[in-house]
């Protein structure tokens, strides 16, 4: 009342000045001095009952709290200066937050004046804030460098205005520079490559910041590396421009090692490995990749690692349905189906969740909202969960395109018992029903299907979204669909992706070599999404097959695969591997004899060594992705493993069979070493392990058992390196 009283007698604009808008003018300047940020009045239960929007996703929303909450108290349009809101902002009345606004700068003069026009909302025929761009996006620095960076606006009627001093700033990576709330960055005294995120008004840009090595390489070293293919072009490239050198290549032993853990989750056999060694044809590591990707290990593996990504909770979903999605998956790697059809066919499945596996997801995900981050996230590499509640805080995603996303779900219908009973209880029935909506949760707007940075899909009688979602994301224009597997699949062999997390593609984590990402992704889709494709360009490259071990010029890099990252074998493959060295199988409730711990499809079949390495618990939300780093946990386990000391033991293992047998002492060690290294001991190891036989008390079986022990809970048994 007293506020609608204030505004009627301010009749026309009371400021000469040009017209102020909340949306163009007001905002930026609380957002910049920290208004809406989750710590102050954008906390879910605001601040001293005064509420924004995080990062201000919802003006109206601010607008109104700002105007018209407590009959207008914040604003005195009868005496502008006296407005709460500016007394507030500059101190001159006690706040929690301190003062925030300096009565001399721009922003209290652009708050006043605003309150002097009457407060609008926007101004009649004002521009669409479109693009948000930073200056310079990409340079080269010396150590020690400093650059005020600037940063432009781009309006709908093609206008723009430097909005430096009204942007966020924040470094990525605080050791290659640091940046102040003015856009000053200093660079540090470390090379490498960082990037400076900027952020006005929910959209992102970046800025990235390259450090060459002190010590320039001259080119004809790069030009003498050698390259299998087009990979390695582009990583050279990169190298060059940071001043890296990778290292050598593997050697034949860790090629095969690594290959083979990599590909099909197996170590090589004995016989395999004393046959790659032996081998002199100059294209024996192609030769080997291509028998690799045959073995039927090969979709017991792969189908572990998508089932850690889309395996639903079999206490929430039932038995039955999740090993009919496990079986879809197997039999999907068996047959080598392309990566689209296999994503078609699983975002679009209905029927029976007793009949058809992949049915399953959506018994899991049974809100068109839940959908959507699962989608953005597993096959589009987005993590779009916070723009469910709210903007992204570092990235331009809105509410509008979270459930625009879950839109394309929004017209599944299901009939059947929801929950599962303990076993697989009854069945459940999915089914496109050609009716439903998705709206928004503020504005209660119904929502167009619309996927991320995609076009409107509007309904279409008789004509299920889900088609036309994933006929999008196979569409040469998608932004994201290949890029994210190829992303994914990179990172399990090089043991980091090119964009890491592989989940977060933002503008705000921009991949570290986005030539060589964008060739993968169109080589991928141009042979038609074929996985086995992808692996076997991968796997060929040197890039992939570069040593483990460091020289002086590549000794600090982990982020531009200048050489070949150490990574823990999973937990199925590490018991597989124990196995197959001891020569005892494992064994699973409700699986076969002597089957494999990659043919394990659920988290209840009992394994203390899979708990142990990580095997996530489906109970929780995936995606589940595998934890790489080692744990103490581990160690021990391994070291104290009364299951391992059983195998080592075993009258039919393979120590026992060694131990029996009349090969001498030095041939036996080199059979151990085979097994489990895939490689000779050297002069120095067999010297060791030969004392095991001479210890006092010992026989041929404990000293082959010690040392089977000794190799096993070593890391370079633990590790693919």
């Amino acid at each position: 009342m007293i506020l609608a009283a204030c505004l009627s007698l301010a009749g026309p604009l009371l400021s000469a000045e040009a017209p102020v808008s909340f949306i163009h003018d007001v905002m930026p300047h609380l957002m910049k001095a920290g208004c809406a940020s989750g710590n102050c009045h954008a906390k879910p239960e605001g601040q001293n009952n005064f509420k924004l929007s995080v990062f201000g996703y919802d003006p109206k929303h601010d607008y109104n709290e700002i105007v018209r909450d407590d009959r207008g108290r914040r604003l005195f349009l009868a005496a502008p200066e006296e407005s709460l809101l500016l007394k507030k902002a500059t101190g001159d009345v006690p706040h929690e937050g301190g003062a925030r606004i300096d009565r001399k700068s721009e922003a209290y003069l652009k708050l006043l004046t605003w309150i002097k026009q009457g407060v609008p909302f926007a101004i009649e025929g004002e521009p669409k804030l479109d693009t948000v761009s930073v200056e310079p996006r990409e340079q080269s620095y010396k150590k020690g460098a400093a650059q005020k960076l600037k940063v432009t606006a781009r309006y709908s009627n093609g206008t723009t205005r430097d909005v430096t001093n009204l942007t966020d700033y924040l470094s990525q990576d605080k050791e290659m520079a640091v940046v102040d709330e003015h856009g000053q960055v200093k660079v540090g005294a470390i090379s490498g490559e960082g990037v400076i995120v900027v952020r006005y008004m929910g959209l992102v840009d970046v800025a990235r910041i390259t450090v060459p090595a002190d010590k320039i390489l001259p080119p004809e070293l790069y030009a003498k590396l050698p390259v299998n293919n087009e990979i390695d072009r582009l990583v050279h490239e990169r190298h060059q421009k940071l001043g890296i050198l990778p290292s050598e290549t593997c050697s034949e032993e860790e090629f095969l090692r690594r290959a083979s853990i990599d590909l099909i989750g197996k170590l090589p056999t004995v016989e395999m490995a004393k046959k790659f060694l032996a081998d002199t044809r100059a294209d024996k590591r192609a030769r080997l990749v291509d028998d690799l990707l045959e073995q039927p290990n090969y979709a017991d593996h792969w189908a572990v690692k998508w089932g850690d990504l889309i395996r639903p909770n079999p206490s929430r979903v039932g038995v039955k349905p999740v090993y009919l999605l496990d079986t879809w998956l197997r039999d999907s790697f068996r047959q080598n189906k392309p990566y689209n059809t296999m994503v078609r066919e699983l975002l679009t499945a209905q029927g029976s969740t007793h009949d058809y596996g992949p049915v399953a997801v959506f018994r899991d995900k049974r809100e068109a909202v839940d959908a959507s981050s699962f989608v953005s996230q597993i096959f589009l590499g987005v993590r779009l969960d916070c723009a469910k509640c709210h903007h992204h805080p570092s990235e331009k995603w809105t509410q509008e395109d979270y459930y625009q996303l879950a839109a394309f779900f929004g017209q599944m219908k299901r009939k059947g018992q929801g929950i599962s009973a303990p076993i697989s209880g009854e069945p459940e029935y999915w089914w496109y029903g050609g009716k439903g909506e998705v709206t928004h949760p503020i504005t209660d707007a119904v929502m167009t299907p619309k996927p991320p940075d995609g076009p409107e899909m509007p309904y279409v009688e008789g004509q299920d979204p889900r088609v036309a979602l994933t006929d999008w994301m196979a569409g040469s224009e998608n932004p994201f669909f290949a890029k994210a597997i190829v992303n994914r699949i990179w990172s399990d062999f090089l043991g980091r992706g090119i964009v890491d997390p592989v989940d977060d593609i933002r503008v705000s984590n921009p991949p570290t070599n986005e030539a060589l990402l964008d060739w993968l992704a169109q080589d991928f889709s141009s042979n038609g999404y074929d996985l086995k494709h992808l692996m076997r360009t991968i796997v060929n490259s040197r890039t992939y097959q570069l040593s483990s071990q460091p020289n002086e010029h590549n000794l600090a890099d982990n982020k531009n695969f200048s050489r070949s990252l150490k990574r823990r074998m999973s937990a199925e493959v590490l018991l597989d591997a124990v196995c197959d060295v001891t020569g005892v199988r494992e064994t699973f409730s409700g699986l076969p004899p002597n089957a494999r711990a990659v043919q394990t499809w659920n988290h209840k079949l009992d394994s203390d060594f899979l708990d142990a390495f990580g095997r996530p618990n489906a109970s929780q939300e995936c995606p589940c992705e595998r934890e790489r780093k080692s744990s103490v946990v581990q160690a021990l386990h391994l070291m104290n493993s009364n299951s391992l000391q059983t195998k080592l033991s075993s009258s039919s293992g393979r120590i026992s069979a060694l131990a029996k047998s009349d090969t001498p002492e030095p041939k036996l060690i080199t059979e151990v070493y085979l097994a489990a290294y895939n490689r000779s001991p050297r002069a120095e190891e067999l010297k060791t392990a030969l004392r095991f036989f001479s210890t006092p008390g010992a026989t041929r079986q404990t000293a082959i058992e010690d040392l089977a022990w000794a190799l096993i809970n070593s890391a370079e048994f633990v590790f693919n390196h």
